[in-house]
């Protein structure tokens, strides 16, 4: 099969990044993956996603790739790493990136393409990529696919300086994903669009992790319900504060959305489970001191925040 240009590579080859990056694949992208602890077993045994969606995807001939160094130089790189190994990605994406990459960063969180900014070449174009999506690894090189899959991409910094070759290339990444069968749009403001999605990520992230619970049964109770509203409208209110304000609906269709959703743990669940640094900076601290700036108050939050620090740092010893 002819592969299609651009070429793609997939830094961080976890949920986010074997999901999508199987889905270009299969596509007829020409898609090179780095790898880390899973590269013997992908390696031997390709990778697999296991999708309610889409059915069992298998990718047999995977281009992986233990060192950044030896991929061929990529069009798109989309990091699907957590945000906090940010510090070490950066020499490996400007090794794997071709002339005018485009780098997308598929992570959660605030601040996120700010601090990879300070420490990328000004040459590479970089793109925040939000994802609503059900996933999480179950294996090496194993991915379960429970529900949706959406990606909304927004143009952060760059070469591109007028508006319209911002937006072009926004749109080149949208018809790739929806050339994979994959939902993508362009986000209209990518920092409203990122505090829009924490209003999701704050409550069910790090409750999962405090109360040992998926999303069906925080929806269930009526005392963690009602918590999880009320952190959403803390990070609604603190959007507004900081001058991205989103819809008056969003907490109602949020909450009513997840109560349609088989029961999910989220990614930061399964970096507590497995002992994995949680993502606390970009959910959680950035945000809450956004906020403070702007002269808003966030105390539930912020104790879910020091909740999870405490049990962070025990973890730790």
């Amino acid at each position: 099969m002819t592969a299609l240009k651009p070429r793609i590579g997939i830094i961080g080859t976890g949920a986010i990044g074997g999901f999508y990056g199987v889905m270009l694949a299969r596509a007829g992208y020409d898609v090179h993956f780095l790898l880390r602890s899973e590269y013997d077993v992908v390696r031997q045994n390709g990778l697999q996603v296991n999708s309610a969606l889409h059915g069992a995807l298998h990718l047999d001939a995977v281009q992986a790739y233990r060192s950044a160094a030896d991929m061929p130089k990529c069009d798109w790189l989309l990091v699907g790493a957590k945000s906090t190994s940010n510090p070490e990605l950066a020499p490996l994406i400007v090794e794997a990136a071709g002339e005018d990459a485009k780098v997308v960063v598929l992570q959660n969180g605030l601040g996120i393409e700010e601090g990879l900014r300070q420490v990328l070449p000004s040459n590479i174009h970089l793109m925040g990529g939000l994802c609503f999506i059900c996933a999480h690894r179950s294996a090496l090189g194993v991915v379960e696919h429970q529900a949706l899959g959406g990606v909304n991409l927004g143009y952060h910094s760059g070469p591109a300086e007028t508006q319209e070759q911002q937006q072009a290339l926004v749109e080149a990444g949208v018809v790739m994903f929806r050339a994979a069968g994959v939902d993508s749009s362009a986000a209209i403001n990518l920092a409203q669009a990122r505090w829009q999605k924490l209003v999701w990520n704050m409550p069910y992230n790090g409750l999962s992790v405090l109360l040992d619970a998926g999303t069906a049964p925080l929806m269930s109770n009526p005392d963690s319900r009602a918590l999880v509203r009320s952190i959403m409208l803390e990070a609604c209110g603190a959007a507004a504060a900081c001058g991205y304000p989103v819809p008056d609906v969003l907490v109602d269709r949020m909450m009513k959305s997840t109560d349609h959703m088989p029961n999910y743990l989220p990614s930061m669940y399964h970096d507590h489970v497995h002992g994995r640094p949680l993502e606390l900076d970009a959910i959680y601290a950035a945000p809450l001191a956004a906020a403070a700036a702007a002269g808003f108050a966030m105390p539930k939050t912020e104790a879910l925040y020091q909740t999870l620090c405490f049990i962070s740092a025990r973890a730790d010893r």
